[in-house]
């Protein structure tokens, strides 16, 4: 190919453009030193982040992946159990309560709480009073909610996040007794700090080392039942050294 034969600062040029350019593709770019520097080292002509009331109404779909079925297998498990309670965290206008519930029997006193941005949150709780769904979901934008819940599900979101995984837990009174994740930006080497486009905007993106996450929660009082690879689902950090390692991942910890 062509491209393969251009001198590496063209074809990083030439990446940039279409990283600045990009619309539709889920696309990463440069290396930094944490997620504060990432976040300040985002072009100044691209919005930041996910706070975008129009965009959050078409940006994804209803849909079930074939990359959910783990964290599906999970949560059905958890209602199964009697847990009635999911704090989404990042759960963006309620996508997988919508995704899953035609795969899961939710019980008629489950409590789907998703927490995100502003923006997203307020079309959120528009699209679910227009859907009839205000019994069973809700909307708030403060982490620490989270406390008290049976089941705290992060799905794509926590690569996003400047607060970790243990912070997070830290900071709520009670803990909640299953942490499911699915989907997380994870290395096996290092974790790795880069920016992703997101097509309407350019978002800080943590990529962390595995070993380091799953110790984050051993660490916070979490027994693990499962790990899992979302294999299929591309993610690669074009001219940076091991950025072509890193892959998506999931995982099911119990308190203990």
């Amino acid at each position: 190919m062509l491209s393969s034969i251009l001198p590496s600062s063209m074809r990083q040029s030439a990446y940039r453009r279409k990283f600045m350019d990009n619309v539709e593709e889920n696309l990463f770019m440069g290396s930094f030193e944490s997620f504060a520097a990432a976040e300040a080292g985002a072009p100044p002509s691209k919005a930041i982040g996910y706070d975008n009331e129009e965009a959050a109404k078409t940006l994804y779909s209803h849909q079930v992946y074939f990359y959910d079925y783990p964290a599906l297998f999970w949560l059905g498990r958890s209602l199964d159990a009697g847990m009635r309670t999911v704090f989404d965290l990042g759960g963006h206008v309620g996508i997988k309560y919508y995704a899953f519930r035609r795969m899961l029997d939710y019980p008629a006193a489950l409590r789907w709480t998703v927490c995100d941005v502003p923006g997203v949150a307020k079309t959120g709780q528009a699209l679910a009073v227009e859907r009839g769904a205000t019994a069973q979901l809700d909307f708030c934008t403060d982490f620490r909610a989270a406390s008290g819940y049976d089941v705290l599900y992060a799905s794509g979101s926590l690569q996003y996040l400047p607060t970790r995984i243990a912070e997070i837990i830290a900071a709520l009174p009670v803990k909640p007794r299953r942490i499911i994740l699915n989907t997380t930006a994870v290395h096996p080497e290092r974790t790795l700090f880069t920016l992703n486009s997101i097509g309407f905007a350019v978002c800080p993106y943590r990529i962390q080392h595995q070993d380091e996450l799953l110790a984050e929660l051993t660490a916070s009082g979490y027994k693990r039942r499962d790990v899992w690879r979302n294999e299929g689902k591309p993610i690669e950090v074009p001219f940076v050294d091991g950025g072509d390692k890193p892959y998506y991942a999931g995982c099911c910890f119990d308190l203990v």
